[in-house]
């Protein structure tokens, strides 16, 4: 069975900023050996299966609502050195980000509940509205710093979300494309996402309106701030990369694209903005095709 096909932005902590029982539980973790990363994306399916064959309501948690205890013990780990830094630095390590599978699925009922026609929600919720926007809503207020520390898309990755990044210092492993060491992903210290994204966000909003991917860029922005300056932001394409070929990943120019737009629209390029959307729409068409057919 492939890997979901998810792609994700994460956030690392210092292990030092949680406090309390929840650093204690988080230290206990990484002792007995925390989620592979290359896991990641067939773990929140196990995690998602169990749920279907239980009365839970969430992904994560018991029947009687309660976060699974296993749920709570999901938790991916980085080492700082493994972290590209320009101005910012990170840590001290270990670097944690917990997967809040139960939080963000919370976060996505709460979606749901503001998007869907009520005929949609009467066909596919066993609960009321009310009492199940409530749950989620105190699911959400639970977690330590008010933010899950993932969020992530289907079929495709964000444009926006390439402005966070070096495009030089991106990972790539090349792997049959079943085997769950085929990644692309790329690391930065979360002071220099920060600074990226702010002048991303600028450059946008004077081309662009407030609208598109300058909403994206300023949510995006909001979310970087609930976490700890040391942290370290991740730029996952996860599962996505059993989508493309072994060329079309080394050969993949997006990072570049992206940075490469907001450098022509701070130098008032018009062409070199058009060259490099281009390049871009036509790189993600065929994603966009699958996304349609499935």
């Amino acid at each position: 069975m492939p890997r979901p096909f998810v792609a994700y932005l994460r956030v690392y902590e210092p292990l030092s900023s949680f406090a309390g029982s929840l650093g204690d539980l988080l230290r206990a973790v990484i002792e007995d050996g925390a989620v592979e990363h290359a896991q990641a994306g067939i773990r929140e399916r196990e995690v998602w299966f169990r749920s279907q064959l239980t009365s839970a309501t969430l992904p994560g948690e018991l029947p009687d609502g309660r976060p699974a205890p296993s749920s709570v013990r999901d938790v991916l780990v980085i080492d700082p050195a493994e972290v590209h830094c320009e101005e910012a630095t990170v840590g001290p390590g270990p670097l944690v980000c917990p997967m809040d599978v139960r939080a963000r699925s919370a976060a996505a009922l709460m979606g749901f509940l503001e998007t869907s026609t009520p005929m949609l929600r009467a066909a596919m919720l066993s609960d009321s509205p009310e009492r199940l926007r409530a749950r989620a809503a105190h699911i959400l207020g639970d977690q330590p710093n008010g933010s899950v520390h993932i969020v992530s898309t289907t079929w495709t990755v964000p444009l926006p979300w390439f402005s966070l990044v070096d495009p030089a210092h991106r990972h790539v492993v090349v792997a049959p494309r079943g085997d769950p060491r085929r990644q692309v992903y790329w690391r930065v210290a979360m002071g220099d996402a920060r600074r990226r994204i702010e002048r991303a966000a600028t450059l946008a909003e004077q081309t662009f309106g407030d609208a598109g991917p300058t909403r994206v860029l300023i949510d995006t922005a909001a979310w970087l701030e609930n976490f700890d300056d040391a942290s370290a932001v991740e730029l996952d394409y996860g599962g996505l990369v059993q989508l493309f070929t072994d060329e079309e990943l080394l050969e993949d120019t997006s990072a570049d694209d992206v940075n490469g737009i907001l450098d022509a629209i701070e130098a008032s390029d018009a062409s070199e903005v058009a060259d490099r959307f281009t390049k871009l729409r036509d790189f993600w068409a065929g994603m966009a095709i699958r996304e349609r057919f499935n």
